[in-house]
């Protein structure tokens, strides 16, 4: 099975919803700074659970969350983003 790193950045607008999605990207991925995560060696599957509730947890009008998939083979080569309005930017690449 094929696996990927992804580096996940953030702008949440509420406290509450911020603090929610902190504490499961904690749990799930490395933290680099305040509002960026860096998730490593994940399958399509792993990823794909992490758009469906990080998408179920955002106010689409007022949050931005940006996942982008990183090239493991090219040093931090950012390869491919992934909207979460459409996550199927994620296949590919």
């Amino acid at each position: 099975m094929k696996r990927f790193d992804f580096l996940i950045c953030y702008d949440i607008a509420n406290t509450k919803r911020l603090a929610h999605i902190a504490k499961y990207l904690e749990k799930h991925t490395i933290r680099i700074q305040k509002s960026i995560f860096y998730g490593t060696d994940m399958s399509k599957q792993d990823i794909e659970k992490l758009i469906l509730y990080l998408d179920d947890m955002i106010n689409e009008h007022q949050d931005d969350i940006r996942i982008y998939k990183v090239d493991k083979n090219s040093s931090l080569h950012l390869k491919q983003a992934v909207d979460l309005k459409q996550p199927n930017l994620l296949v590919g690449g």
